[in-house]
């Protein structure tokens, strides 16, 4: 899935420990143009934060996984981005997918 939309704010990083090591993780909000504009919140983990180098005002199309779980009774989804390109810049640089050209599968990871 993707979204073509404006950065219109980045929340703050967080960080943890989890029983496998150290972890973080950045949300952003991308507003999405149109008629009644939408506003998704989306999550980048890990080394992507630095590599994918989002800023505030940055036309970026976002590729994502959507991703739910339930806890005590209450479901959670989550967006999480496995590639951020600048708008306009089509899939033709191949970044992201597999060596055979096919996008990563829902929860795999792409090649980075």
């Amino acid at each position: 899935m993707e979204l073509t939309g404006k950065i219109i704010q980045i929340l703050p990083e967080k960080s943890g420990t989890s029983a496998r090591g150290q972890w973080r993780k950045q949300e952003y909000v991308i507003e999405i143009p149109g008629d009644y504009p939408k506003q998704v919140c989306f999550m980048v983990w890990g080394d992507k934060i630095d590599q994918f180098g989002i800023q505030q005002g940055q036309d970026v199309t976002v590729h994502f996984d959507l991703e739910s779980r339930e806890f005590n009774g209450r479901w959670y989804t989550d967006v999480k981005a496995w590639r951020v390109d600048p708008a306009g810049q089509g899939a033709g640089d191949g970044e992201g997918y597999r060596q055979d050209g096919v996008p990563p599968m829902f929860g795999e990871e792409p090649p980075f």
